[in-house]
Formats: structure tokens, C-alpha cells, sequence
């Protein structure tokens, strides 16, 4: 046994042990601890250079420790990686600047915990960005001036994608001005994020004068047409020579002729970006490119000038048909990628920092530790519960989740996800559905055993079973939430990621690390029985006999939630959707609230939403709290909080209005995500089963979402950014439940070939009640310890799921199961014409469980 599953140890080995080196080390340590610990090499010179930076803090000449020794290994042309011989950088590069860059990139990534919190939980760095007015005037100005806020604030939420599975906050402020909130960065540490979310991209190729030379050329004397451009050339010894150009200023093409743009590398190592055109693009870059091969023998050069800026000016000496081209240069990997991000997503407006200022956590301290307990209480709650029915069977399963915990985790942190309270609350949720799989095994288990099994016969037997369904319903899944990566943006694609990771470890745990714990106990002839807290009995119940009263009550429920989210109009949205006031407050006394007070205190006079930031400049000696709530509430904002908190000194310096941070496109990619899921589902249901279960499974899906948004609107709940993400999660767990039940009924029909239809589904049914209950009741104490212990947005998100676990059990019994009886007119021959359902036959032991 143990040789036939040497390579199950070996990869669940391998893969444990990669999980936590992926989520070590947990917490960040402070860089200028981490770097002195790290040099590798004449210490007592490195810690005078630490002296000399800590200096600069100290004199206001240097943000931090990390831009002082920038500045002084570019002052003094000190090569910092002679420190860090362990530190290996590219041997071509020879500047010393982009050299230092790097190392102390990497050695700030490095001092960093893996597993990165979220703007809710730790905070990160806000500038407010100002769209540059170009002097037009009027109602033409006017429309320009949103077109142009709209496109940046899409550009920009493009780029910051590129720093990983985030959640920023980017919206816009009043009519000109756009608010950027990055998680876990600090500008200190990183001058560069801003200027990498804010700058343009103006992309032109132009030709370069065929005969003249600035190196030939009285000085003053450009030629008419042409302007005097340098190239930088890094040289061998890592120096920086100017090599001078006249290059032509209008442009014989644009950045609008580039499809896309990556950074690689050359033969030598070297980073460059690679350009492919479109096909108008390609053409016309073949025209250009031939016609500047004719003006000589030597042909002539192009030049790629980005931002006024000369990056390269490559000779062209034949006509180039390949629709592509490259620009070369002293490129760092960073800087190359940059480069190529940019050119992806041009900005062609100017903006202007306006504010930049270091954001504290979204959340009290208390609320952060209400989600936390809350999410620690729900796990608790799963492990007590699997082990208190399954026993033995519970212990093991308890230790897959484990498992499938920490690969959830060193997934994430892999990546470069970034944590937040309702990402917890997400993997918490996950956690709750994942032991679906192992209830799902126990359960075809304990059949096995009341059929007459052995305990042996009965694991091998009840495994093999249940193992198309526990693939189905995991690809079912899968398909909502690849979609929900693919197309949607923010908070959506962020649970997508933790839901599709989540998808592959939970199938991974259960057909792997499950069964071999109870192979290695089961077959090793370590435990004798299997012993759990369930009835032997089947249950006889005639579930179709109430299908039709069921179903009309439901959709009723369904027509009411959704009449009141027609009639409550935009109320439903929280500001997360529709905006709002955004106040800015001083104080003179930070110990007389706390931000959860200043929540509760303007909640309670019902405002609705109430988001509290506190807000530090760069020397840490202005604190301002900004409040936002909805649109029409600002000037209630001040009068209450002195009134509540006379002591705090609370004064007002600004207000303004803020724009939503989920804005049209989000919305409407989370709803064609929702709609190609739906769509996925039929398709594949259909495929694997036949249509009258696609069309059973779907229906049942869109009942569950639509009962799910009534009656979250019906108990005066407002939308927010994660709430977008917990609806399509519930989709997944609707057809979850659902592709079970089906997959158990297809079972039936093959098993009982004389068994008229409607006594193979109540059949069907009876057999995994149990387990439906089960896997419902994991999900809903997880959910319900959120409920209970969590506040804010956890508080909804618990909400929704427990109203999605009850609605995803009954629609999957009374809704997808009904329909999928009357697609076929009552009738099993009208099945089998579709579908192959010949019955099957097995051996049977003779053998008795034990009790």
C-alpha cells in the first residue's frame, strides 16, 4: 500500500511545504532592520552609508532610509550589490544607478510579510490626481473634460491592475480630479507607483534627418522641420553617453498604430519591449520603413520617441513587412515592464498630483478583530461539527481542510494577492463549501455500509462512486469563476482567484488527501469501523408531491424582492456604486474616538453607509479623518460628530463630492460574467447530462441569485464593491448543490430501469437529503459566525450566504428537480431517448458493516 501511494506522499508533501514557504515569512519587518541584517560583505562601510541615509531622513532631504541610500549611491557612485554578493544581478548591466535600483527593489519586496493586507486591514498610500484643463472653455470643455476624467480613471485602473490581485479604490472627486487608494504601498518607499499610475503615453516614430548631424552642424542651426533630440547609450563600464539626433517633429506614426506591447529580453540578457501592430498599423510601418531604406545606400533611421523622450533610433535598411518592432535601450526589467504597461494603456490627458498623503486602515480596530474572531469562531464551528457527525471521518477531514487552507493561502500569497476582511470572509465561505467534497465520500460511504459492505468494499466501492460528482460540481463551479476572472475587474476578480484556487485545492484535498488518510487507517487495518452520528435509515418522502405549491410560493418571494429593488431604485446601491459626499475633518484629540464610534454614532442618525479614513501627510504630523457617506448628507456630518464627541475638537476644511469606485464597466462585466456563466452551466450540464437537466440547473441558478438579491434589499441592505463578488459566488454554490442531486438521479435511472420517473427523482432526493442537509449546514454555521461576529461588510456578506444556502437547498430539491420532471412531461422513455441510461450491475458482499 504504502509503495502503490509513494507518489500521493511525496506531491502532498511537496505541495505543504511549498504553501508555507510561499506564506513565510507572515509579517513585514522594518527595511532598515532587514537590510542590515542582510549585507554580506564589508559591514562597517555598509553601516556608515546607513548613517549618511538615516541622516537625510533626519534633515527632511530624504523620505525614508530606502530613497536615502538611492541618492547616495547615485551622489557618489557607489555600486550598493558589492554589500550583497548573495544578491546576483544581470552581469550586462553596468550602471550603477539601475543597478542600486534594483537591489534595493528587491530587498524592499523581500522585507515584506507574503501574504500583503488590504486598504480595510493595514491601510496604503492615496494621491488625488488632477485631469490638466488646455484652456478650452465652454459646453465643449465641459464634455471633454468628463470623456477625459472617464478615460483616465480607466487607464489608471488598468495600470494598477499590473501591481496584482489588489483592491484600489480609484473614483472620481467633483468634476476634474480622480482619488487613487493603493493597499500595503507606501510612496516613501516607492516614489516611482505614482509616477508609473500617472504618465502619459505619447508614442510617436520619426524619422531622423537622412544627411545631417548635430555632431556635423554649426550649433543653432536645426534643420526647418527637425528638432535636436538625445539618446541615452549606456557603455561598457556602465557610464551614460549622449548621442545627439535631429529627428523630424511631426511623426510619420503613432502610439495609436500599436496592438500590443511586452517587455523580454535579448540574446545578451538585455530588457527591451517588443511592439506588434495592427494591421492598419502594419502597413503603414512597412511604407515608412521602405520608404527610409531609399534615401541611401546605408538606409536611414527611425526614431521612437516616447514623451518627447529619444529611447532608440534604429537603422532601417530595408523595407520590414513583419508588423512588429522593438525599442531598445539601459532598460531595467522593472523599467521595461513599466514601459510596456504604459504603452498598453496610453494616457493622452496630463494629470497633476494634487494630494499624497499615507491612508490608515478602512476599518476600526475593533471591527478588524470582530472579522477575525468571527472568521477563526466559523472555522472552529465546520471542524466541531465534521468531527462531531463523522467521528474518525470527521478528524480526517478537518486535516484536509487544513491542507486545503494553506494551499488556499501560499496560492495567494504566490501570486501576490492582497488580503482583505472580506477576502477572509471569502476563504472562510470557501472553507464552509469545501468540506462538501469529504460529506459527499462519507456519505456514498455510509451507504455502501447500510447495503451490506465491508469496510474495505465500502471505501473502495463508495469513493469510485462519487467521484464524477464531486468533478462535475467542482467544473461547474470552475466555469463561474474563470469567468468571473476573465471579465471582471476589482473585487469580482479577486474572489474569482481565491474561488478557482479554492476550486483546485478542494478537489485536490479530497481525491488525494482525504482518501489517503483512509486508506493508509481504512486498509492498514487500523480502525475497525467508521462509526457516525446518522441514521441508517433512508428517508421516504414524496418531494414532487409538493413541487407545484413550492415552486409558485418561491417565485413569488422572488417577484417581491425584486419589485422592491425596482421600487427602491438606486437606494439599494451603497457608495461603493453610486458615490456620495466625502468630508474632511482636524481634531484635536485623537484618544476621544475611534473611527468605529464616528461609524456607529452617524449610522445611528440614519445616514446609511458611513466610510471613515484617517489620512496622514508625509512627516506624519497632520492627521485629518475624512468621512464619506451618501450623496446629500455631508453638512450632517460635522454638526453631529461635535455634537456626539464635544471633546475631539472636530472642524470641517473641505467637502466634495466622490464618484463611484464601481463604476458602469464594472458592473457590466460582472453581469456578463453572471450571463456567460449561466450560459457555461447549460452548456456544459447539458453536455455531461442532457438539456432537461441544463435547463433544470439553470433556472434553478437564476431563482437562487434573483431570491437572494429580493430579500437582501427587502431587509434594507445596500450594495457594496464585494457584494458584486458573494452574488456570482452564490451562483457556484447553487449549482453545487444542484449538480449533485442530478448526478444522483442519472445514477437511478440506470440503476432502476423498470422505477417510473417521478419515483427515481423522489428516490434520488431521499438518498442525498442527508448529505444536502450536511453540506448546507457547514456553509451556514460558517456563515453564521460572520453573521453574528462580524460587522460592516462582513456583517452583508454572511447575510447573503445564509439567505444563499437555504434558497440554494430548496431550489435544488424544488425548483431544478420539478423542472427538470416536467422538461420531460413525467415521462422516463422521453429521458432515455435523450440520454444513455441502461442499467447497471455490480457484485455485492455478503459482509456486514460493523456497528
Amino acid at each position: 500500500m504504502f509503495k502503490r501511494n509513494l507518489w500521493k506522499i511525496a506531491l502532498t508533501a511537496f505541495i505543504v511545504v511549498w504553501a508555507v514557504s510561499s506564506i513565510l515569512p507572515l509579517k513585514d519587518t522594518e527595511f532598515n532592520d532587514y537590510i542590515v541584517a542582510e549585507v554580506g560583505a564589508n559591514n562597517a562601510e555598509f553601516e556608515a552609508l546607513m548613517a549618511q541615509a538615516q541622516a537625510r531622513v533626519d534633515a527632511g532631504t530624504a523620505a525614508s532610509v530606502f530613497v536615502g541610500l538611492k541618492q547616495i549611491g547615485a551622489e557618489q557612485r557607489i555600486d550598493l550589490t558589492q554589500y550583497f554578493p548573495q544578491v546576483r544581478l544581470e552581469s550586462s548591466l553596468r550602471n550603477v544607478e539601475k543597478r542600486n535600483a534594483i537591489l534595493l527593489d528587491y530587498l524592499l519586496k523581500e522585507s515584506k510579510g507574503k501574504l500583503q493586507l488590504g486598504l480595510d486591514l493595514k491601510g496604503g498610500v492615496s494621491f488625488m490626481l488632477e485631469v490638466a484643463d488646455e484652456g478650452v472653455s465652454g459646453d465643449v470643455a465641459e464634455y471633454e473634460r468628463e470623456e477625459n476624467l472617464a478615460k483616465a480613471i480607466e487607464i489608471i485602473g488598468e495600470r494598477v491592475n499590473q501591481f496584482g490581485v489588489a483592491e484600489p479604490v480609484i473614483r472620481p472627486v467633483g468634476t476634474n480630479r480622480i482619488e487613487v487608494q493603493l493597499p500595503g504601498i507606501s510612496t516613501k518607499d516607492n516614489p516611482e507607483v505614482v509616477d508609473n499610475v500617472k504618465k502619459p503615453a505619447r508614442l510617436d516614430f520619426r524619422r531622423v534627418h537622412p544627411r545631417l548631424s548635430p555632431l556635423n552642424t554649426p550649433a543653432n542651426q536645426t534643420p526647418p522641420g527637425y528638432e535636436l533630440m538625445i539618446e541615452e547609450r549606456e557603455g561598457r563600464d556602465g557610464s551614460i553617453q549622449d548621442v545627439p539626433y535631429f529627428v523630424k517633429r511631426l511623426p510619420e506614426m503613432t502610439g495609436e498604430s500599436i496592438d500590443v506591447a511586452f517587455a523580454t529580453t535579448d540574446e545578451f540578457g538585455r530588457f527591451k519591449i517588443n511592439l506588434r501592430f495592427t494591421d492598419e498599423g502594419a502597413e503603414r510601418f512597412a511604407d515608412v520603413t521602405g520608404e527610409i531604406a531609399q534615401e541611401s545606400r546605408e538606409g536611414g533611421q527611425l526614431a521612437i520617441v516616447l514623451d518627447g523622450k529619444l529611447y532608440s533610433a534604429p537603422r532601417v535598411s530595408t523595407r520590414i513587412n513583419g508588423g512588429s518592432a522593438e525599442i531598445t535601450g539601459t532598460f531595467t526589467q522593472r523599467e521595461a515592464i513599466d514601459l510596456a504597461n504604459v504603452l498598453n494603456n496610453p494616457l493622452d490627458v496630463e494629470l497633476i498630483v494634487r494630494e499624497q498623503n499615507e491612508v490608515g486602515p478602512s476599518l476600526a480596530a475593533d471591527a478588524i478583530q470582530s472579522g477575525v474572531d468571527a472568521s477563526e469562531i466559523a472555522v472552529i464551528l465546520v471542524a466541531v461539527f465534521m468531527i462531531a457527525v463523522y467521528t474518525i471521518g470527521g478528524a480526517f477531514a478537518v486535516i484536509s481542510l487544513a491542507v486545503n487552507i494553506l494551499i488556499v493561502l501560499g496560492a495567494l500569497a504566490s501570486i501576490g494577492a492582497t488580503i482583505t476582511l472580506p477576502g477572509v470572509a471569502g476563504i472562510v465561505l470557501t472553507v464552509g463549501m469545501a468540506v462538501d467534497s469529504n460529506i459527499l465520500i462519507f456519505e456514498r460511504i455510509r451507504e455502501e455500509l447500510i447495503a451490506g459492505k465491508s469496510l474495505k468494499a465500502a471505501f473502495l466501492s463508495g469513493h469510485d462512486k462519487v467521484l464524477s460528482t464531486i468533478l462535475d460540481a467542482n467544473i461547474t463551479t470552475l466555469i463561474t469563476s474563470s469567468l468571473m476572472i476573465a471579465f471582471g475587474t476589482g473585487p469580482v476578480q479577486g474572489f474569482g482567484v481565491t474561488l478557482t484556487i479554492g476550486v483546485f485545492s478542494t478537489v485536490f484535498c479530497a481525491l488525494i488527501v482525504t482518501k489517503l488518510l483512509l486508506e493508509f487507517f481504512i486498509e492498514g487495518d487500523i480502525i475497525k469501523k467508521f462509526p457516525m452520528t446518522l441514521p441508517s435509515k433512508v428517508p421516504n418522502f414524496d418531494y414532487l408531491k409538493f413541487a407545484r405549491p413550492a415552486f409558485a410560493i418561491s417565485w413569488l418571494i422572488v417577484i417581491i424582492g425584486i419589485g422592491m429593488v425596482v421600487y427602491k431604485g438606486h437606494r439599494i446601491y451603497g457608495i461603493d456604486f453610486v458615490g456620495g459626499d466625502q468630508v474632511t475633518l482636524t481634531f484635536t484629540d485623537r484618544d476621544a474616538f475611534e473611527s468605529g464610534d464616528v461609524r456607529d454614532t452617524l449610522e445611528g442618525t440614519g445616514i446609511g453607509e458611513v466610510n471613515p479614513i484617517f489620512q496622514n501627510d508625509f512627516d506624519g504630523e497632520n492627521e485629518t479623518l475624512q468621512v464619506q457617506v451618501p450623496v446629500g448628507h455631508g453638512d450632517d456630518v460635522l454638526p453631529t460628530l461635535q455634537a456626539a464627541f464635544p471633546g475631539a475638537g472636530f472642524e470641517s476644511i473641505g467637502q466634495s463630492s466622490i464618484g463611484p469606485s464601481i463604476g458602469a464597466e464594472i458592473q457590466w462585466n460582472a453581469l456578463m460574467s453572471l450571463g456567460l456563466a449561466i450560459v457555461g452551466i447549460l452548456l456544459y450540464v447539458a453536455f455531461r447530462f442532457e438539456v432537461g437537466f441544463g435547463v433544470g440547473a439553470v433556472t434553478s441558478t437564476v431563482h437562487d441569485i434573483l431570491m437572494t438579491v429580493g430579500i437582501f434589499v427587502l431587509f434594507d441592505r445596500q450594495f457594496t464593491a464585494p457584494m458584486v463578488a458573494a452574488i456570482l459566488l452564490i451562483a457556484g454554490y447553487s449549482i453545487n448543490d444542484t449538480i449533485v442531486v442530478f448526478d444522483r438521479i442519472r445514477e437511478e435511472l440506470k440503476s432502476n430501469p423498470d422505477m417510473k420517473l417521478r419515483d427515481v427523482i423522489n428516490t434520488a432526493i431521499n438518498r442525498v437529503f442527508t448529505r444536502s442537509l450536511l453540506t448546507s449546514a457547514t456553509t451556514f454555521l460558517a456563515s453564521l459566525a460572520l453573521f453574528i461576529w462580524g460587522g460592516g461588510v462582513i456583517n452583508d456578506l454572511a447575510f447573503t450566504f445564509l439567505v444563499g444556502v437555504i434558497t440554494g437547498t430548496f431550489s435544488s430539491i424544488f425548483i431544478a428537480s420539478p423542472i427538470f420532471f416536467w422538461w420531460h412531461k413525467g415521462d422516463r422513455k422521453h429521458v432515455e431517448r435523450h440520454q444513455d441510461v441502461k442499467p447497471t450491475y455490480e457484485w455485492t458482499g455478503s459482509s456486514r458493516a460493523s456497528e
